[in-house]
């Protein structure tokens, strides 16, 4: 019967992760609720005392308005070369499967170029993805996000899912001055 009743604390921890932090904690009291039930020395530890988490409080971020000039460019560099805005726009819910791949192969190839020249993106993290890694004290929580149950403080030891993307060099090219941005793509006239 205790298997039983962890496993449905066990799904609702799952659960939570997509429904926010209030529920999160909700199943994670209800985690240890259940453990103390079923688990006398769980139970005694926790009377004894158990350590908690200190709370920690974060410096709130300051918020700046992002200037639009150079998402505009390299919108209107994917648009240029990969033809991407186009390829969005269009419902290609009654495209066939071969139709909708046959697009994303070009718009892929076009995008790809553009980051290519304009661009050096590199890995966040350097290991191969499904490696174990260990997060020291002090890791940037702006590089790695956390998933799954988070619980304490650093170093937190997890397995490598996705290695991240970072910018490490933009080469966008210059605009005259006077040069419409929000012109993602001139429509075109045929005479």
């Amino acid at each position: 019967m205790p298997d039983q009743k962890m496993t449905f604390v066990a799904r609702l921890i799952v659960a939570a992760k997509w429904t926010g932090r209030v529920i999160r904690r909700i199943a994670i009291a209800l985690l240890v609720f259940g453990r103390a039930l079923w688990d006398a020395e769980y139970a005694r530890a926790f009377n004894r005392g158990a350590k908690l988490p200190r709370q920690t409080t974060v410096p709130a971020a300051t918020l700046d308005h992002a200037l639009p000039d150079a998402a505009l460019l390299l919108l209107g560099l994917l648009q240029k070369e990969g033809r991407l805005i186009d390829f969005l726009q269009q419902n290609v819910g009654d495209f066939s499967d071969q139709q909708v791949g046959a697009a994303t192969r070009v718009v892929h190839q076009g995008c790809r170029k553009v980051l290519d020249e304009y661009m050096t993106i590199v890995p966040v993290r350097a290991e191969a993805e499904g490696a174990r890694v260990l997060l020291e004290p002090g890791f940037d929580p702006t590089a790695v996000r956390l998933t799954g149950q988070v619980v304490g403080q650093p170093p937190f030891s997890g397995t490598l899912v996705h290695r991240g993307w970072r910018m490490a060099e933009l080469r966008l090219p210059q605009v005259a001055s006077g040069h419409d941005l929000t012109i993602l793509a001139a429509a075109e006239v045929e005479l």
